[in-house]
């Protein structure tokens, strides 16, 4: 963890942005796979761990913001819980490492959430993610678990997200560790993969090498062939000659902070004239998108400068025709790249994302309804201390080409016939992470090969 000052200032900063009342931070619990004592890899709640810093389950941590106390509630381990987990310091003796001297049992805590409640206390409360923790919402707080929505605390959410969006000094060091696994990651990839290899192979060495380094993975991997799946985590394909790689995957250090990268690379030992066309449109359609960083420029203009170099492109290949803008506008650009551009990334790899995109990546403004730029999950004003990923992408989803055709829909921006001869293409795309700095940005961890001469050349 960090030195204990780094969570009593972020204690101490969150009191001033919230008046009255309490917030609840409710830890995970251990997560059961298919019976209590097989649990799945453990995560803590990223607010939790951001504001009171320990990685043990069955922790709740208060802030009173009336009386300035911090409370942290678990229920120390039994005798029996040594045999299996061994010693662990009580919850008074973790507590201090990160500052908070008020601590309890979870019968502790039942009787100070009642209490609050009898004299009308505000109670302020994030938006829940899993299943146990509504419920607990429910015991506390008489919540019904499929309505905890309406008791969200809109204060507490832009309150938490104001101050967890911009990375301190220490926070960015911890992310550049990850990103630097992460690169490790793919460059591995790059050199190993080969015709007659199993997708599984790769997703083993990627995971291999985040654990090396103390770490975990920051997501599930994706090493795929058929990479126009945008999440595609299945790794049962054998490769073949003429077939591409698309690997997305990061590390997560110790501390929970994530990296997150994305590459696509040949299995044979260089690409084919096609891939190579595509590939570059890409690569030049991420690098517009970088250029365009700085402070206080909003991220959908990023994200629409990098649509019309892609739709430029695909004008050239004869995949696209008419007019750029209006085929932006309409969404035709969406049979190509219906993803967003890119995230936040911090402790979580979508940073915040449980706290809603409305809030993280809007400012609070509504989101577009329309397929592929209602997928973007950043828009609003990029500030200095902001950390987030670039990764355009193209992908041929023969399953919406099908669609669309038969629907006769956007036919004066998208050249079926040629596209047709592309279903078996698959997707590119290609990702790297980013802190916007006071002038401009700065690219996170150590280059990752990213143009087509450097892939092919881990390859030889």
């Amino acid at each position: 963890m960090f030195k204990t000052e780094t969570y009593v200032k972020r204690r101490e900063i969150l009191k001033s942005q919230i008046n009255s009342g309490i917030a609840i931070f409710i830890g995970n619990d251990e997560s059961p796979m298919n019976y209590a004592d097989n649990t799945y890899h453990f995560r803590q709640d990223s607010s939790f761990l951001y504001y009171f810093g320990l990685n043990t389950a069955g922790l709740t941590g208060i802030i009173d913001f009336d009386e300035g106390k911090d409370y942290i509630f678990g229920n120390d381990l039994t005798v029996e819980d040594f045999v299996w987990m061994g010693y662990l310091p009580t919850i008074k003796e973790q507590s201090k490492k990160v500052g908070v001297q008020n601590t309890g049992t979870i019968a502790d805590l039942d009787k100070l959430i009642k209490d609050a409640q009898l004299i009308s206390r505000q109670i302020h409360v994030l938006p829940q993610y899993r299943a146990e923790n509504k419920y607990k919402l429910f015991n506390w707080l008489n919540i019904n678990p499929n309505e905890t929505h309406k008791t969200e605390s809109v204060e507490l959410i832009k309150a938490v997200v104001s101050q967890r969006e911009i990375k301190s000094d220490e926070e960015l060091s911890e992310i550049e560790k990850a990103v630097n696994t992460s690169v490790d990651m793919h460059v591995a990839a790059m050199q190993m993969v080969k015709p007659g290899m199993m997708e599984s192979e790769i997703a083993a060495k990627m995971m291999e090498i985040a654990i090396r380094d103390g770490g975990n993975i920051s997501f599930p991997i994706i090493a795929t062939k058929n990479g126009q799946t945008l999440h595609n985590h299945y790794h049962g394909n054998k490769l073949k000659e003429g077939d591409m790689l698309l690997l997305d995957c990061g590390a997560e250090t110790a501390l929970g902070y994530a990296g997150d990268l994305s590459s696509t690379m040949p299995v044979s030992n260089s690409f084919t004239d096609r891939q190579k066309e595509i590939y570059n449109i890409v690569l030049a359609s991420h690098n517009k998108s970088i250029d365009m960083l700085a402070p206080g420029v909003p991220f959908k203009e990023v994200y629409y400068e990098s649509c019309r170099v892609i739709v430029e492109g695909m004008k050239e290949l004869g995949l696209m025709k008419g007019n750029t803008e209006d085929a932006i506008q309409s969404g035709a650009h969406a049979m190509f790249f219906p993803c967003g551009l890119g995230h936040q990334m911090g402790l979580d790899v979508h940073d915040m994302e449980n706290l809603g995109e409305v809030y993280v990546g809007y400012g609070g403004k509504p989101k577009s309804t329309q397929f592929g730029i209602k997928s973007l999950r950043l828009a609003k004003k990029l500030v200095p201390g902001l950390v987030l990923t670039i990764e355009p992408g193209i992908y041929f989803i023969p399953s919406l080409i099908d669609m669309w055709k038969a629907e006769n829909k956007l036919t004066d921006f998208i050249n079926y016939d040629k596209l047709k001869t592309y279903k078996d293409f698959g997707g590119i795309r290609n990702e790297e992470d980013f802190v916007i700095t006071t002038d401009r940005y700065k690219l996170l961890g150590k280059p990752k090969p990213k143009t087509i001469e450097d892939v092919e050349n881990q390859k030889n």
